[in-house]
């Protein structure tokens, strides 16, 4: 469940918040749902992933693009250069 609220100064376990514009409930199964124009703003949608990042007591949601295996073959493909036996002695340091 997600309710719109007005922007403030709200105590959330202690600490000061400021603006908070949404509220979400978890569920029981440890869900939340992201409001409809959060997603609108950040570009997600139903199957796009996301990242979560930690900012000391606060969350960073990201939108984050697959890894794309094709693009990522071709791409090793043009390093072939380096991959001699040479190469891999010189790179074992690092």
């Amino acid at each position: 469940m997600t309710k719109s609220i007005r922007a403030g100064i709200f105590t959330a376990k202690g600490e000061e918040v400021k603006a908070i514009q949404h509220v979400s409930r978890i569920s029981s199964k440890d869900q939340v749902t992201i409001p409809a124009n959060i997603r609108k703003a950040i570009g997600i949608e139903p199957g796009d992933m996301v990242a979560y990042e930690l900012q000391g007591k606060s969350v960073k949601l990201k939108k984050i693009e697959p890894f794309d295996a094709a693009y990522h073959a071709a791409l090793s493909e043009t390093l072939e250069e380096w991959n001699s036996p040479e190469d891999e002695e010189a790179f074992n340091d690092l």
